[in-house]
């Protein structure tokens, strides 16, 4: 199925499914999952099964795998590195912002072939900007290929969990930089230039296949703190994503023990 197509199949749930919850919630469609504050709610459900339904109807020998399915059941990971064609979903990346009213909320998809991260899809709803990327052909943005600034400043960063910091314009740490909480927003952050890099902890593969390839793609890095290329297999903690090689080093040495 063409890039576009499904990007129209991410609009087609954010519009249908995603977008007449939003800011109509109430307090029975919010719940808390095992970790305090890591939110899901009945529009992270039903998208997650009406995109599920979508791809399966136009690619019915491959593997789907959402997040709110596998917290569900953690086995539906299990060989998925070594499917021959799969697709695994964030529903509403930035749930959190999402529940709040916030804008800064994304529909998030990647697709992989036997193990690799071949597409990438980011929807962000609320704003109509879709990024898209195949491996080997660069990302663009709503069609168009993305141009990326660049700046002579200190590496500026974010850290992606609250007790962490990041870094200001002066290249010193900071506890007010911080990410937008939803990895929709955060990885094209990097595509256009506004960060250099974002530290993750958690490395789930629904929040950063599809990013990552996006960053690659542009000429950035995505890396566990040991060096090593970020990918379905990893089991490293902490993930450090850069626009470029020299950033990522600046930023890798002030996490060291994460």
């Amino acid at each position: 199925m063409e890039t576009d197509a499904i990007m129209d199949l991410l609009r087609r749930t954010a519009d249908e499914v995603i977008r007449p919850r939003f800011r109509a919630l109430t307090d029975a469609d919010i719940e808390e999952k095992a970790r305090p504050g890591d939110l899901v709610t009945v529009a992270d459900r039903e998208a997650e099964t009406f995109l599920t339904a979508l791809l399966q109807e136009r690619h019915p020998d491959a593997v789907v795998v959402g997040e709110e399915g596998v917290f569900l059941n953690t086995a539906t990971l299990a060989g998925l590195h070594n499917a021959d064609h799969a697709f695994i979903i964030d529903p509403i990346d930035g749930t959190g912002n999402f529940a709040r009213g916030d804008e800064r909320y994304g529909v998030m998809l990647a697709e992989t072939r036997g193990g690799i991260t071949t597409r990438g899809w980011i929807w962000q709803p609320e704003f109509d900007r879709g990024y898209a990327v195949e491996r080997g052909n660069g990302v663009e943005l709503n069609g168009s290929p993305i141009e990326r600034p660049r700046h002579n400043r200190p590496p500026l960063g974010a850290a992606g969990r609250k007790k962490l910091v990041g870094f200001d314009a002066d290249g010193q740490l900071s506890p007010a930089v911080r990410t937008q909480f939803a990895c929709a927003f955060d990885y094209p952050s990097i595509l256009h230039g506004d960060t250099d890099f974002v530290f993750y902890t958690s490395l789930n593969p629904w929040d950063h296949l599809a990013g990552s390839l996006m960053v690659v793609e542009q000429g950035g890095v995505s890396r566990t703190l040991d060096g090593m290329a970020y990918n379905l297999l990893n089991r490293s903690r902490g993930l450090l994503v850069a626009n470029d090689t020299l950033s990522w080093m600046a930023a890798q040495q002030y996490w060291p023990t994460h």
